[in-house]
């Protein structure tokens, strides 16, 4: 999460935000929160569990976006 958030301050092309699974479910369910941290890209484009390096927030990311094209 934290990486999302310093690619959002770097780039006014991102937005990142961070909401609590537990306090509210009704987005967990609507994104299928498996575990946390969830990194879920353009509204389930793409979407990586657990804490990971930036180059594979990257791949996922660039993946989305071919898909999305």
């Amino acid at each position: 999460m934290v990486l999302a958030h310093r690619m959002a301050i770097e780039s006014s092309l991102v937005q990142s935000e961070m909401v609590e699974a537990m306090e509210f479910p009704e987005l967990s369910d609507r994104f299928n929160v498996s575990g946390v941290p969830q990194t879920t890209i353009n509204a389930g484009a793409g979407m990586l569990v657990g804490a990971v390096p930036e180059e594979h927030l990257t791949a996922e990311i660039l993946k989305a976006l071919k898909n999305n094209h």
